[in-house]
């Protein structure tokens, strides 16, 4: 598969409140596979969400470029889909007229297509109900399938699972795998997606590829293949050894606390 998206010597500063200049990213670079799910790991304040935002376009780099499609971001696009941590949902919409906002962005209407992907979601029969009616795991679900149902070509996942329960998160990674491959049947390569988590259990058993950032400045570390076949097993032995091997190039134990940011 070729590149959806090329990082190239992106370099990015903030100035804070007492004009500290603080460096978030050091020339990153990276090719993204188109139709693969990239995860993005590392210590808080390092940058990723920051990262996220420079790829939805949202924000633009002091130097370096983002070619999506071979060409230059700027400004947002409908191509390129965008969860956040508590998803977002427009409290005035049901659950269905949430999802079929994912389409007018392009000026489309399909009840069918609402209909399918609120089936693909498990929420059959909540369509009417609003935001503050249904649980955060179903919010997050509609977060996804509004995003989804767009057809963009990268999906752009801040965090979404970040805010949950445990049994609430490993449902909608569940999910999230069930729509992924239900959009590769349905379209050649399917959509990218790249994540951005804390959880490395998540990263593993979600991805493709982990990217391991460095504290800021953040470089990449490393990049790391997960080659385990679907479904993966959390307490598997393969697992469990990409896990302690991700957990030391983290080196958690011996990392310094950065101080936070809101970047």
């Amino acid at each position: 598969m070729g590149a959806v998206l090329e990082i190239v010597s992106v370099n990015r500063t903030y100035s804070d409140d007492k004009e500290n200049v603080v460096e978030v990213f050091q020339n990153l670079s990276l090719s993204v596979r188109r139709g693969e799910f990239l995860t993005f790991i590392g210590s808080s304040g390092c940058g990723k969400t920051t990262l996220l935002r420079l790829i939805a376009g949202l924000d633009e780099p002091q130097s370096g470029q983002l070619l999506f499609g071979g060409k230059d971001i700027r400004g947002t696009d409908p191509n390129r889909g965008y969860v956040v941590q508590q998803g977002g949902l427009f409290p005035w919409l049901t659950v269905e007229k949430n999802i079929a906002f994912g389409l007018s962005v392009r000026g489309k209407q399909d009840k069918g297509e609402v209909a399918r992907f609120i089936k693909l979601i498990g929420l059959d029969g909540f369509e009417k109900s609003f935001p503050h009616q249904i649980s955060g795991g179903m919010a997050q679900r509609v977060a996804i399938a509004r995003a989804l149902i767009n057809k963009p070509e990268l999906l752009l996942l801040d965090e979404p699972m970040g805010a949950l329960d445990s049994f609430t998160r490993a449902d909608i990674q569940d999910k999230l795998l069930e729509l992924r491959k239900e959009d590769e049947l349905r379209s050649a390569g399917g959509t990218t997606m790249i994540l951005v988590t804390h959880d490395v259990d998540e990263a593993i058993y979600l991805s493709d590829r982990i990217v391991i950032m460095t504290p800021r400045p953040a470089k990449i570390k490393c990049v790391y293949e997960i080659e385990i076949p679907h479904p993966r097993h959390r307490g598997g032995a393969e697992f469990l050894a990409i896990r302690r091997d991700i957990l030391e190039k983290l080196e958690l134990a011996s990392a310094k606390p950065q101080p936070e940011y809101v970047i």
